[in-house]
């Protein structure tokens, strides 16, 4: 694996697990394999969970961390071929590439969609210019359409909290006063694929995922017909994909309730934080001992600390 974008960049997705949940039980057991090795973490965006569960799996290995904030610290970037550098871009990402990998020894970025352009998101053009010109690991802390290592967590935590053969999970859309992106929604869906388990997606009419991702995924219109038997819960909001980026609705009707929760099969809640209370979800869902929030922010890091060590290993 030379880098790590999607979940597809995995040589072997169990293995990536069951390594994460031993790292988890003895985050130290390979502390000196990072030594004398510095990771640059560039953040395009915001982060809370990923900036410092990326930050504590590199230290678990005996990484140093360099953080960048490019939104407010760095040149803004050109990333088109060509063009004259007239505006307000003052630096091209052949250069910047090419010098963060002499300071560096692996890239983590993040780098969120625009939800103006599809055709641009989707051609992940900070993530892969950086592959393209950085002569050194590439790590996907979010991009545009993805976000893999909250998938790996995710499918950590999952293991961690079954309690049935053939569990039944469902990702429902739920409200949001802001367009969200498709990252989660995404790779959530992807990581499905890995799992023995009935998946449903249940959401409005016209907020369909990218149906070459969700594929033969079943998906139900009826939020509450869909969470009927289900073991896992995910919510998550994303703006419309067809409508590239609008919000559709603005009503409370999909918000997760705990009188919803009760046509489940006692299941456990997930969401990838951070959560708007009692716009996505109800207080009396997520205060509850079946609320896997924390649990999931925790498995990032060790998410984060298996596939650094596969980057690492496969050196």
């Amino acid at each position: 694996m030379k880098n790590f974008i999607t979940l597809d960049d995995l040589p072997n997705f169990e293995e990536c697990i069951n390594q994460a949940i031993q790292l988890k039980k003895n985050p130290y057991s390979f502390e000196d394999i990072g030594k004398r090795k510095t990771i640059g973490m560039l953040f395009f965006n915001p982060s809370l969970r990923t900036r410092l569960s990326t930050q504590v799996a590199a230290q678990n290995l005996g990484f140093k961390t360099m953080i960048m904030n490019f939104s407010n610290e760095a040149w803004a970037l050109e990333f088109e071929n060509g063009t004259q550098m007239g505006g307000l871009r003052s630096e091209h990402i052949k250069e910047a590439a090419a010098v963060v990998s002499q300071y560096c020894d692996m890239i983590a970025i993040r780098a969120f969609a625009s939800l103006n352009d599809k055709i641009q998101d989707e051609s992940e053009i900070v993530l892969n210019s950086f592959s393209k010109y950085a002569n050194i690991p590439i790590i996907n802390m979010e991009s545009a359409t993805r976000h893999p290592l909250q998938a790996i967590a995710d499918a950590i935590t999952i293991r961690e909290n079954i309690t049935t053969f053939r569990p039944k999970v469902v990702l429902t859309w739920t409200p949001h006063p802001k367009a969200l992106p498709h990252a989660v929604g995404n790779s959530f869906t992807k990581m499905m694929n890995f799992i023995d388990a009935e998946y449903v997606i249940t959401q409005p009419k016209g907020y369909e995922l990218d149906k070459r991702i969700t594929k033969n995924a079943s998906i139900v219109y009826d939020q509450e017909k869909a969470l009927e038997g289900a073991d896992f819960v995910y919510a998550k909001n994303w703006s419309s994909y067809e409508q590239y980026g609008k919000i559709l609705r603005t009503d409370d009707k999909w918000m997760l309730t705990g009188k919803k929760m009760k046509k489940t099969n006692n299941a456990k809640f997930m969401h990838c934080l951070p959560i708007r209370r009692n716009i996505v979800v109800s207080d009396d869902v997520l205060d509850t001992p079946n609320s896997l929030v924390i649990k999931q922010a925790n498995n990032r890091t060790c998410a984060t600390q298996s596939v650094l060590k596969i980057l690492l290993d496969n050196e």
